[in-house]
């Protein structure tokens, strides 16, 4: 289990805690201004200092590993996220106080788009939040608990990967659908200038009996987690590279891949 799960997670996944998304919880620490700090970071100065870590790292500058170790601590003090499957999304939104249609802040900050609906916020009221950036508040959607789960099952279907993220951990204020423009993907992944999010509580499994090679699941897989052998005709989940979204499912038309527990 993660270390969100050992320190908030009552024996059980973190994110399947009750008071993780409580009322009482938001309302300490002032998580409601640092919800409203975020927001207006991610839209300025956040990639801005995504890019910068990764010349830093590019160019060997010493004071790297500081800030990285520095950034790390950081963020899982305060916004830090965990992929999940679609059936612990069906979850979390079952737990949830509050459910929101919300802009997503990095295709925004990423690729301009104001209107990118693919992000939930739990429990917040984001029509506060979202004061300051009206281009961005005019598409908040409150939304039923069968209107989110119809939605994150077509953004499953779409190869979404699903997340739960932190305003000041352990509550839990976001569960977001994203694809490689996700900040966090950029920042762990793809430059992997600092560590922002837990891997899944699952691992993907191939059945070599029932794969025929057709390759369809590697199209799903965003973290280049499935291997093709050209000897075998089969396809195999490198564990190391796996975070148990569970989109490789979506690809598959022979069943052949199920999500075990790491447990």
């Amino acid at each position: 289990m993660c270390e969100l799960c050992l320190q908030h997670g009552e024996g059980k996944k973190w994110y399947e805690v009750m008071k993780n998304y409580s009322l009482e919880l938001y309302a300490q620490n002032k998580r409601e201004q640092y919800a409203q700090e975020f927001l207006a970071s991610s839209q300025t100065t956040m990639l801005p200092r995504i890019e910068k870590m990764a010349q830093m790292k590019k160019r060997k500058v010493p004071l790297y590993h500081p800030y990285h170790k520095i950034g790390t601590w950081y963020m899982k003090k305060n916004h830090f996220g965990q992929v999940i499957p679609l059936e612990d999304a069906y979850k979390v939104l079952e737990l949830a106080q509050s459910i929101t249609r919300i802009p997503c802040v990095c295709r925004s900050a990423i690729k301009g788009v104001k209107n990118a609906r693919y992000c939930f916020a739990l429990g917040m009221d984001p029509f506060k939040i979202f004061n300051g950036f009206p281009e961005l508040k005019e598409s908040l959607e409150v939304l039923t608990l069968e209107q989110a789960k119809a939605l994150v099952t077509q953004f499953d279907q779409e190869g979404l990967v699903h997340s739960v993220w932190t305003f000041k951990t352990p509550f839990i204020g976001a569960l977001c659908n994203c694809d490689q423009d996700c900040m966090a993907y950029k920042s762990q992944i793809s430059l992997e200038v600092m560590e922002v999010m837990y891997k899944g509580e699952y691992l993907a499994e191939i059945n070599p009996e029932e794969c025929v090679g057709c390759r369809n699941c590697l199209k799903y897989c965003q973290f280049g987690a499935i291997e093709y052998s050209i000897l075998a005709e089969k396809c195999s989940v490198n564990k190391e590279s796996c975070y148990g979204c569970g989109l490789c499912r979506r690809g598959c038309k022979k069943d052949a891949i199920t999500l075990v527990s790491k447990d």
